[in-house]
Formats: structure tokens, sequence, C-alpha cells
């Protein structure tokens, strides 16, 4: 990375991409030796939903593994945990904490409590400090406290939109274009942006349906996500390419930034790119694109 794509980074903080989420279940060791060669922005092992009761123990000793591993490059690797009251909750969660992944992502967190329960519980297992919390939003009352939740802890970083529970919680249905839960999202998505959390999107369920996918990618893209959940490794990269800034966004920044740099060395005080007036919002936007596209040229072999 140049010197200059360096300082943009900096100047934007986690610019961390989290375009492409994949869940894995933990039991599938053929699956996590594969994930090693996706051009996936992060994994999520999964020891809860996807993984039998009776497989449990050796997922989660999969996926502790994994994350000692160093296997995965610059993948970010995260591992979601039985939730709070299950009885693999304890376990799962001290065990991940001292295997050190980049994330640990819990379901169902409802409370700002409970965001500081789990990072107590954390510490007290020993996890490292570049191990963050990742919180699902998945329940009517999680959406209703989001902000609360969101800023709880310096050490949550991440909202993870757990879709099929919400449409099941609110006894919606899905349909294209989810408007059931188009506020759900959107409140989720305001308490994170409040916070300085990133947030990303819930899974598409049909894995067949490519047509779907792309259009839900591309919603959640407009809505404000910085990612997406995903079920299969065949939706990696249509989603990469839908949440990565195009060949046209990032030109259309540099013009922005070069022209609004030039008004200023000149002493003007009226910017236009394209017929458009261009005021310091839209520089900041430009640079955060710039510094979003060299954060994914950074994840490039």
């Amino acid at each position: 990375m140049s010197a200059q794509s360096t300082a943009r980074s900096a100047a934007y903080g986690d610019v961390r991409p989290r375009r492409s989420v994949l869940y894995l279940p933990g039991s599938n060791e053929r699956a996590l030796e594969k994930a090693r060669t996706l051009p996936v922005d992060a994994l999520i092992l999964d020891l809860e939903d996807a993984v039998a009761p009776d497989a449990k123990g050796q997922a989660r000793e999969n996926a502790c593994a994994a994350a000692r591993s160093g296997d995965y490059g610059r993948r970010e690797l995260t591992i979601r945990v039985n939730g709070m009251g299950t009885e693999w909750h304890g376990a799962d969660l001290a065990e991940a904490a001292a295997a050190g992944p980049d994330g640990i992502v819990v379901p169902k967190v409802n409370s700002a409590d409970e965001v500081r329960r789990l990072v107590a519980a954390m510490a007290a297992a020993g996890a490292p400090a570049h191990t963050r919390l990742w919180a699902m939003i998945e329940t009517p009352i999680a959406v209703l406290h989001a902000e609360e939740i969101a800023r709880a802890s310096e050490l949550l970083a991440v909202f993870v939109l757990g879709t099929n529970d919400l449409v099941k919680e609110l006894g919606a249905q899905h349909v294209p274009g989810r408007a059931p839960i188009q506020t759900s999202l959107q409140l989720a998505l305001l308490a994170a942006r409040a916070a300085g959390i990133a947030i990303v999107d819930g899974v598409y369920n049909d894995v067949r349906d490519a047509e779907g996918f792309a259009t839900e990618c591309c919603q959640g893209r407009e809505l404000g996500f910085d990612g997406k959940t995903l079920i299969h490794p065949g939706q990696v990269e249509a989603c990469n390419e839908t949440f990565a800034p195009s060949p046209a966004e990032i030109d259309e920044a540099k013009e922005i930034i070069a022209a609004f740099e030039q008004a200023r060395a000149e002493g003007r005080g009226v910017v236009t790119v394209g017929g458009r007036m261009i005021e310091n919002l839209h520089v900041d936007t430009a640079k955060k694109v710039l510094a979003t596209a060299d954060a994914i040229a950074a994840l490039q072999p």
C-alpha cells in the first residue's frame, strides 16, 4: 500500500473490508480447509445453528484450532458461539476467547447489559486485545435497543443482522424487497452508524437464485450495509463485487478530491464536478471510497 493509501486508511479508522462474511459449520473439516482459498473477506465458523447437538464439542475444537492456526491469511476469522442460556454457551465462549480469533459472534444479543457481561467473560477467559465482539441483532427487542447495544462497549465491533430469526419473531414473511423488515434494517443501521461500528446484512436463503441474491446485495449496499452474510461459497464473488467501490466510483472520487484541492489552492470557494456543486461532505465521502478501495486492494495476494 502506498504512503498516500496508508494515510487515507488511517484517516478513516477501521476500513477493514467486510463485503462477504461466510458462515461455515465448525463440524465440517472439509469446508474449513476449503475456506483457506476462498476470496472471502471474513468467515464465521459456526457452533450454533449449523451444528447438531452431538457434534458441538468437535465443532468447537475444530473452530478453535482454525483460529490458532494462522492458515487463513488476511481473512477475518470469527467463531459464532451458542447463545446465552444454552448449555454450550459458557464453554464455547471461554474456549473461543482463549483461541484468540478476530471476533466472537454471539446470537440474539438483546441488551447493553448482555454486551457488558459478554465482554467481561471474554476478558476472564483471556481473550487477546485483537479479539472483538460481534453482536447478532435478530429480535424485536434488540432492534428497539440497538443504539444502547452498539454503544455498550468499545470491544463491540460489528452488528450482524439475523434476518431469518427477525422475520420469524415478527410473524412476517420472506418477500422480495424485504418490506416487512425494512424498518428493522434501518434502525439497526442508524444505531451502528451512530456508534461508529460496522454492520453486515443477513443471509439470502435460496442459493440457486442468483438474480434474487444480486438484487438483495444491491439493496443492502444502497441502504448502507458494509457487506452481507452468506451461506454458500458460490455467493462470495457477486457479493464482493457489489459491496466494493466500482471503477467509476473510484474515478469520480479522485476527480472530486483533485477539484476540491485545486479550488482551495486557488482561493476559490465554489467547486463543481460534472455540473454538481461539491462540498466538504462530498469530499469526505470520496476519501472514504478511496480508503475502502485501498483496503480491498491490500487483501489481494
